[in-house]
């Protein structure tokens, strides 16, 4: 049977559809399908049920996906160590949300330098990263996102707790009670937020308040230190990640607005492409980050 095929086979059969499969390896989409139609007239069963969108595999997929992708898989890990032995360094290739990959991921990672892994990261939002890791651009993704299907495996990392915060001028200008009601809030201070659609704000108001925001970002900036710092200026009300933010609440350049009872959260996930945790660098790396971060 050609390994070319049954390459073919199991990216469908992870990914669960024909198009995202031909774009993760490189073909076009006639091409993809018409190897499947080969392998199955090879086998004489049909491999997939075709669907409005993408495609399910039948009993015999399964199965074949089931025997054949730990031997795909270790052939991977066999080409990847000898890449690996031939440069004497191997290479993790990081994705995730810039503030979180650099004040966590990355220093979490560094003991392993000196085990010989190099790092390299990138930065994106989740969607962006999860695409990238599908594609093969990185071997690990820290993302927001759970992802769907079989090609993508994740494994939750942490929470982090979301804060109201201000700077200390404008909190005394709020006054004590004044927060009673979250439009009440946004009606007397600019925001200051990473999108345009205030996403953190948004989520900070649902989950507290049960109502939306009423206002329009003062300061738009994609990067949550450039909030904080613009914040604690005095540009306005900002949600931010305790442990982002937890030094400057110290440091009383930003003042926490509420305490509420139940804190808003969210949820980190460690992700991989399913199978690539047999390479040892990849697995290392994984197991680091999840020891890491139960300190986080």
């Amino acid at each position: 049977m050609d390994l070319a095929l049954l390459r073919t086979f199991v990216t469908v059969h992870r990914a669960g559809s024909f198009t995202r499969a031909a774009a993760l390896l490189g073909l076009s989409q006639p091409t993809v399908t018409g190897q499947i139609r080969t392998l199955e007239r090879q086998l004489g069963r049909p491999l997939f049920l075709r669907r409005a969108r993408g495609v399910t595999p039948t009993t015999i997929g399964d199965e074949l996906a089931h025997r054949a992708a730990p031997h795909l898989d270790a052939l991977v890990e066999i080409a990847e160590t000898g890449l690996d032995e031939q440069s004497g360094v191997r290479t993790l290739h990081l994705a995730g949300l810039p503030e979180f990959t650099s004040l966590r991921a990355l220093p979490a990672l560094t003991p392993l330098v000196s085990e010989g892994l190099a790092l390299r990261a990138s930065f994106g939002n989740a969607e962006e990263t999860l695409e990238g890791l599908a594609a093969g651009h990185h071997d690990l993704a820290i993302t927001t996102a759970r992802p769907r299907g079989g090609l993508l495996t994740a494994t939750p990392l942490c929470d982090e707790e979301h804060v109201l915060v201000a700077s200390p001028r404008w909190a005394a200008r709020l006054g004590p009670g004044v927060l009673r009601e979250g439009h009440v809030v946004l009606a007397q201070l600019p925001v200051v937020e990473v999108h345009e659609s205030l996403p953190l704000v948004s989520r900070y108001w649902s989950a507290v308040f049960d109502s939306r925001p009423a206002a329009a970002g003062a300061v738009i900036a994609p990067d949550l230190r450039a909030v904080l710092e613009s914040a604690a200026s005095g540009a306005g009300l900002a949600v931010l990640p305790r442990y982002l933010c937890e030094e400057a609440l110290e440091r009383g350049r930003l003042v926490a607005l509420l305490d509420p009872p139940v804190p808003p959260l969210r949820t980190y996930f460690l992700v991989v492409r399913t199978g690539t945790l047999a390479l040892p660098h990849i697995a290392r790396a994984h197991e680091w980050l999840l020891r890491a971060a139960v300190d986080w």
